[in-house]
């Protein structure tokens, strides 16, 4: 297993632990205050909180088997998204805490997502795929705008944006560029795909991961030789294996 993808998973694993940790103090509590209806009200808490720590245990195990045997596990599915929506803020904290930057917890979470994804081999139409790119990937001194409508490139070369409409109408598939999460949520509904290839950089594409659940989305995290948000690269061979990845 990558050591990135060993970081989240580790986290998780500590995520639960707290939950553990948590239920404990909790039932210490609930054997301790002397007033019986505050004792009740703290055992109904044990109660819910044992029912979360039963949904994200499994749904730790479904990731780990998931991603050991490279295959999905419907029955898994439900548990593993509710899991990860509980749990990703609980691992940014704890990272946090242990002194790991944001940015490796981030990354580590888009090597698991898309390690679940590669898992479920689904085969989609090249027309219902939607490559979601930043705008930063535009050379900023240039003055034809593409966030709207990339046919405005005048494919001079300077940036990849040439390379990456070449691929879309290499493949027949949806191109679009967007300035932020809501104008890339808008760019979803309009399309309508049925997977999503998203280049960001870790913050974007782990919060846009999040948003798009259920919909598959394969994460290319872009490359900033000269800083967030400006002049920005992405790896288009990485590009290329994903929509070949869902066209296969």
């Amino acid at each position: 297993m990558h050591v990135r993808k060993r970081l989240f998973i580790s986290l998780l694993g500590l995520a639960v632990a707290f939950i553990i940790l948590l239920v404990l103090f909790i039932v210490y509590l609930a054997l301790n205050w002397n007033l019986p209806w505050h004792r009740l009200i703290l055992l109904l808490l044990v109660s819910l909180v044992i029912i979360l720590l039963g949904i994200v245990t499994f749904g730790i195990i479904g990731i780990v088997l998931t991603i050991w045997s490279a295959k999905t596990i419907p029955s898994f599915q439900h548990l593993i998204r509710a899991t990860l929506h509980i749990l990703f803020p609980i691992a940014l904290l704890l990272g946090r805490i242990l002194g790991l930057s944001q940015e490796r917890v981030r990354s580590s979470f888009i090597e698991v997502n898309n390690q679940m994804i590669r898992a479920r081999r689904e085969q989609v139409q090249s027309g219902q795929i939607l490559v979601l790119a930043p705008h930063c990937l535009q050379n900023s001194e240039c003055p034809h705008k593409i966030t709207l409508d990339y046919n405005n490139c005048r494919r001079c070369g300077q940036c990849q944006v040439t390379e990456l409409i070449s691929l879309r109408e290499r493949y027949g598939v949806n191109l679009a560029f967007a300035t932020g999460g809501t104008l890339a949520r808008r760019f979803v509904q309009v399309y309508r795909p049925r997977a999503i290839i998203a280049i960001a950089c870790d913050r974007d594409l782990a919060s846009g991961i999040q948003d798009a659940s259920p919909l598959p989305v394969l994460g290319v995290l872009n490359e900033r030789p000269c800083g967030p948000c400006f002049n920005t690269r992405v790896n288009l061979q990485d590009v290329e294996e994903a929509i070949n990845f869902f066209c296969q």
